[in-house]
């Protein structure tokens, strides 16, 4: 009885060693995700992480998988810290959540002052309501 339960610990404590390993691999796929999207789209990842927020079942061509989201932190400018997410399947991007860009106001694209240089860069604008303004 007693070699029994020494070797049902030892399975028990094998599975949580692999399944943290499983997990720790999963991260680096996730971090590695967050900073192309946040290269792709101009934006700062802070802090150089992500954490896991969520699990969740999805099904896909008719096999059900496990989903995971990651959040993390970016800035636009890197005066500000605003929320995003990613969803991973396995190890590929399934969805996205970054914040949105304000639009600058007509009157600074207009007018530009006389002798600044010439510039595609858009003034950005804080917003009023945080929440409204996420992309899912």
């Amino acid at each position: 009885m007693n070699d029994l339960y020494n070797l049902l610990l030892l399975l028990g404590l094998g599975a949580i060693v692999g399944l943290w390993l499983k997990l720790s691999v999963s991260r680096e796929l996730a971090v590695k995700e967050a900073r192309q999207q946040c290269l792709h789209y101009g934006l700062q990842l802070l802090d150089e992480t992500v954490g896991l927020r969520g699990l969740r079942l999805r099904q896909v061509n008719g096999l059900r998988r496990i989903e995971r989201c990651y959040g993390f932190e970016v800035s636009l400018d890197g005066h500000d810290r605003e929320a995003a997410r990613l969803w991973m399947l396995g190890s590929s991007l399934s969805e996205l959540s970054l914040p949105t860009v304000g639009s600058a106001s007509r009157e600074s694209i207009a007018q530009p002052a006389l002798n600044a240089p010439i510039s595609n860069v858009v003034q950005l604008h804080t917003r009023r309501n945080r929440d409204a303004d996420r992309l899912h």
